[in-house]
């Protein structure tokens, strides 16, 4: 091979990382700039310009020219502003490139002009971005040059939390201080910080670019409004894990290569269920950095694409009927020294820390199901949710039945004797290997499941951040290990009373475990038996963030204020209208200037070739032609009606003044009167010739790659 590639050599290139650092950093600065890292100490600001000179160094040898605070607004992307090094040219007019602690430390992007939900009026410009020096700032190569990225959280003049890394951080200290409560209890000294760690899998789409520009529906909405299903879809299974084509391939590849010098550990990728359909997973690492990691991966995957003469579809459902993509987020927590709280052992039965951490977790999903189900309220979401493709819309949590054999051994006698292990499974090939299986299988339909010494929480949306997902699994758990350590902490027999704790809290909160097909009616009907919420679409969920239980919670531990959660609402209810009525315009403005035109083109030419014959064949049957001309004008005549309401639907949505009920109209009146539209197109699409019609189909999306 004449290109070969040394992933050792590559890997973490563009990355100012640990061993750049202890490069160019003068000892000292290199140790306190560590223990903030490392402890959670302050930053020690008296070593900012030292740092920002050895970065802009090593970023200027690397051929970069600007600098940029990279942070992650409440739009659920990243947003960025290019400084360059240069200052003030000197008497003699050359340039002398700089770049200051003060400048690495802070910026001043428009706070009023990235969704507040009120916390920031028009007028009220001022926001800060400052400084993450936990997660490494990177260098990004591109068409206009090499970039320096500097991580950053984003807040107002006032200091609320503007973003999704500040609240992600505030998790983390939270759950930090309160896990080390609990290992205290069990005799550990030694492990100085509990981290939260995730590995998100990312699913997405590739179609053609040319086609891609032919579809108003896929660069406005992200997703296709209109498209009948082709003659094959995914029913044959033969794309899952399939061979990877070259032109895909050759993407791959370079998303690949990019991710790596990025420092992105890019492990799995695969063909997904769906045609046109792949998965790109990493390696897990520390939460806030994996959340950075996404964002990456994310950028990289639609800006990649371009070079390929792809576009990658990052929507939750870009194609209906046909598989939607998630992004399952692989929860655990760790010890800084490699501990990992939710590794059962050999012998869970009698893993007393495990069993408590565990029983902990189990209460938190409990009694917060439904700020987890909000933390994944992204509209295109609502197309995904409950479907046979993903988790049900009702949170809850799959064990394994070696787990769940224990639970019920503590719940019905008080104590757990023993563990069941997996058998040897046998082949019945003599030159295959036997070995021993798991001692779980896997549920594919849990929507919260343990897979072996983590929790897979598989609602995520694939176009959205992972950031608020685990702000809540934080959160949530945080609050749960301090309850349990407030009790334990004062109890005078230690093992009498947390073997008591583990028995009551598992007792009390079993009922959110669930073992079945999460995709049965039964399940929805045993869940409500059982007391569980369903909350069918996103906005149903986004008032869970302003109970009095949601904001006693985060309040508590400092990651939002009561005056955060509500600004949250209210961007939820509005982003779901402004959603829905930029898929409704796009509707209208396709249905009325290249569907109907096409529709009527097809009639007239249907209507000619009618008259020719019957005029020159009076005789000739041509009751084929009639049919469709009536069926053909009906439809027509049905899509007219339909888009005169869609009309109607979005006026009466956008009048409303209140932003919740705004949400509901858009979802009652405008999400109804899109499908009345779609029907009539959609089935005129099978009927009209294919020359005509002014739209590539879903086959010439998904099977054209």
């Amino acid at each position: 091979m004449s290109d070969v590639t040394n992933v050792s050599e590559m890997f973490g290139k563009n990355v100012f990382n640990d061993s750049v650092m202890r490069e160019r950093l003068p000892k000292s600065v290199y140790k306190k700039l560590k223990k903030t890292i490392e402890d959670g100490t302050e930053l020690d600001p008296s070593i900012a310009d030292v740092v920002a000179h050895a970065m802009k160094d090593w970023a200027i040898e690397r051929g970069a020219t600007h600098f940029s605070h990279w942070f992650q607004p409440l739009t659920g992307i990243t947003a960025e502003k290019h400084d360059s090094f240069i200052s003030v040219p000197g008497s003699d007019g050359r340039v002398i490139m700089e770049f200051s602690g003060k400048e690495l430390i802070k910026g001043e992007p428009d706070a009023s002009s990235f969704p507040s939900g009120g916390l920031r009026s028009t007028f009220e410009a001022r926001g800060y971005t400052t400084w993450d020096c936990t997660s490494p700032a990177f260098l990004r190569e591109d068409t206009w040059g090499v970039t320096l990225y500097i991580p950053t959280a984003f807040c107002s003049y006032r200091g609320e939390a503007l973003d999704k890394k500040t609240p992600l951080l505030r998790s983390m200290q939270a759950i930090n201080e309160q896990a080390l409560r609990i290992i205290r209890l069990f005799g550990n000294t030694t492990s100085k910080r509990v981290i939260p760690y995730v590995g998100p899998e990312q699913e997405y789409f590739l179609v053609d670019k040319e086609k891609y520009l032919q579809r108003k529906d896929l660069i406005y909405a992200g997703r296709t409004l209109f498209g009948a299903m082709p003659p094959k879809g995914q029913e044959m299974d033969d794309h899952y894990f399939g061979s990877i084509r070259p032109r895909v391939g050759a993407f791959m590849k370079e998303v690949n290569e990019e991710m790596w010098r990025l420092g992105v550990t890019a492990k799995t990728q695969h063909n997904e269920a769906a045609p046109a359909q792949h998965e790109l997973a990493p390696i897990y690492t520390q939460v806030n950095v994996a959340v950075d990691h996404n964002q990456m991966m994310m950028e990289a995957l639609k800006r990649i694409a371009g070079h390929h003469g792809l576009t990658c579809l990052l929507h939750e459902k870009p194609f209906a009927g046909v598989n939607g993509s998630g992004k399952h987020n692989n929860w655990s927590i760790s010890t800084d020294d490699g501990i990992n709280l939710l590794n059962p052992g050999d012998t869970p039965h009698d893993n007393i820390q495990f069993l408590l951490v565990l029983a902990c977790i189990i209460k938190a999903v409990d009694v917060h199901a439904d700020l987890l189900r909000e933390s994944t309220a992204v509209p295109g979401n609502d197309h995904r949710l409950g479907a046979a493709e993903a988790p049900p819309a009702i949170i809850s949590i799959f064990l394994g039945e070696q787990l769940e054999d224990v639970v019920d051994q503590l719940c019905s006698t008080g104590l757990a004797t023993h563990t069941k292990h997996g058998d040897l499974l046998r082949t019945g090939v003599a030159t295959l290997p036997d070995f021993v299986k798991d001692a779980t299988d896997r549920n594919r339909t849990s929507p919260f499941a343990f897979t072996g010494n983590k929790f897979e929480f598989r609602m995520v949306g694939s176009s959205d951040s992972v950031s608020s997902p685990n702000v809540v699994l934080n959160t949530i758990v945080a609050e749960a290990f301090k309850e349990a350590a407030d009790q334990l902490e004062q109890a005078e027999d230690f093992d009498t009373a947390v073997h008591d704790m583990i028995k009551t809290l598992l007792s009390e909160h079993r009922r959110i475990i669930f073992s079945g097909n999460g995709y049965s009616q039964e399940w929805v009907e045993e869940a409500e038996r059982r007391g569980l919420p369903n909350l069918k679409i996103g906005i149903d969920s986004v008032d869970s963030l302003i109970t009095d239980k949601a904001i006693r919670l985060f309040e508590s531990f400092g990651v939002y204020t009561k005056a955060e959660l509500e600004s949250r609402a209210e961007i939820e209810y509005e982003s779901y209208a402004k959603t829905i009525n930029i898929e409704a315009k796009t509707m209208i403005d396709m249905a009325g200037k290249q569907i109907i035109p096409a529709v009527i083109r097809y009639t007239t030419n249907l209507a000619a070739s009618l008259g020719a014959i019957q005029s020159a064949c009076p005789e000739a049957d041509c009751s084929t032609q009639k049919e469709l001309l009536l069926e053909t004008s009906d439809l027509l005549a049905d899509m007219k009606t339909a888009l005169a309401a869609l009309t109607d639907a979005i006026g009466k949505a956008a009048a409303v003044a209140n932003n919740k009920e705004r949400a509901y109209a858009y979802h009652d009146l405008v999400t109804t009167a899109m499908e009345n539209l779609r029907r009539p197109a959609d089935r005129l699409e099978m009927i009209v010739d294919k020359e005509l019609w002014p739209l590539p189909s879903y086959g010439d999306l998904i099977f054209e790659v």
